[in-house]
């Protein structure tokens, strides 16, 4: 018989702040690869694995993930057993050390106690995988383990993954312990903010966190019980990136633009759903030279783009120049403007300023709706 899992897709911690983007909408509602949100991947994993029944957190700022999410429909759900819930934690202050993950379990633990599943696969919506949680879930079953967290093994974690956790691991996959990284070694265990779990474990967890510190998270309680419970660790191959600054969304999106990298993310057998707007194909003017760029439907380009990701409607004036940059939705930018490694906000108008240059290690960023 199939084991029966319900998912939780989970909000960033609070230590994790993007500059600029964060400022209007949560990590998970952040636009990614001019078509996507970040917040699909979770949920996409989570529907092509069989979970029908899924919560989405939402600690601050909601209405862009509520618009985004709505009832769920495009992400391929089973109508008749399954749905998405978007839960709200009541304290609205995103900054506050009260508002964290286990807050905002306590504060719906009924539902979660309600839920008929035997197992919870939580999973973060500020990093961007792909993983089959059914072979998840039957690893953890057959192994008997209490939890089961995922990881993956990196050779630069010096430079990234700076705000994420780690996990020292022995060879038998046992956990010993959950760590900050603190970027001492370039080899670590990237915890994946990926947990499996039977659900009343999951409950007692809640609750004990929230009984020993209200800034007790989740990943702070199961590192106290690695001691005296079975904690495992399950490997992740494949691309991996995590959100957790400006830099490192903008290298994630850079680096999908080599087809490689991007077609170890997205496979025709295990699709990423989005809420897909209807609108008409890009128009290239004569005067438009596009190279090696991810371009969303709706735009008018008559300049040039290269090594750059554009989003829906965006307009490109003539002699404009668009290098290693990330303009999203409704961005206008006018003729003769040139921008390079540069992250461009939503509404966002050039008209004024010709030449803006960030750099490919700490990009400039265009404020939402501004006019420059």
């Amino acid at each position: 018989m199939a084991v029966s899992a319900f998912g939780i897709v989970s909000s960033a911690d609070n230590s994790v702040h993007v500059d600029g983007l964060h400022d209007y909408r949560p990590i998970g509602a952040f636009s990614f690869l001019g078509r996507f949100r970040v917040i699909d991947f979770p949920i996409s994993n989570m529907s092509n694995s069989d979970i029908n029944r899924i919560q989405v957190y939402v600690r601050s700022r909601p209405r862009s993930i509520a618009e985004h999410v709505g009832s769920g429909r495009h992400y391929n759900i089973n109508s008749k057993r399954g749905k998405i819930q978007l839960l709200f934690s009541e304290n609205s202050s995103s900054r506050s050390i009260y508002n964290n993950d286990i807050n905002a379990y306590m504060q719906n633990i009924d539902i979660i106690q309600r839920m008929h599943q035997d197992y919870v696969v939580i999973a973060p919506s500020y990093m961007v995988y792909k993983q089959d949680y059914r072979q998840l879930l039957d690893t953890h079953v057959a192994s008997g383990a209490d939890i089961t967290l995922l990881y993956q093994k990196v050779d630069n974690a010096r430079e990234y993954y700076k705000n994420c956790h780690t996990l020292s691991v022995n060879k038998q996959k046992g956990v010993q312990s959950i760590e900050k990284n603190l970027g001492t070694a370039n080899n670590k265990n990237i915890f994946m903010d990926t947990y499996v779990m039977h659900r009343d474990i999951f409950v007692e967890l809640v609750k004990a966190a929230n009984w020993m510190s209200s800034m007790y998270t989740l990943a702070d309680i199961v590192n106290l019980k690695c001691k005296d419970m079975d904690v495992r660790g399950y490997l992740h191959k494949g691309y991996f990136a995590t959100l957790t600054s400006l830099e490192d969304y903008y290298n994630a999106s850079m680096e999908l633009l080599d087809y490689d990298t991007a077609s170890d993310l997205f496979k025709a057998n295990w699709p990423i759903y989005t809420r897909t707007t209807d609108s008409c194909p890009t128009q290239y003017f004569d005067t438009a030279k596009v190279t090696g760029s991810f371009v969303s439907n709706g735009c008018l380009i008559e300049g040039t783009v290269e090594n750059s990701i554009i989003g829906r409607s965006v307009v490109i004036g003539k002699g404009a120049v668009i290098k290693n940059s990330i303009i999203m939705a409704y961005a206008k930018i006018e003729a003769g403007v040139h921008i390079e490694n540069t992250i461009v906000d939503k509404w966002a108008h050039i008209i004024h300023a010709k030449n803006i240059h960030g750099e490919p290690d700490a990009p400039q960023y265009i404020k939402r709706q501004d006019t420059l």
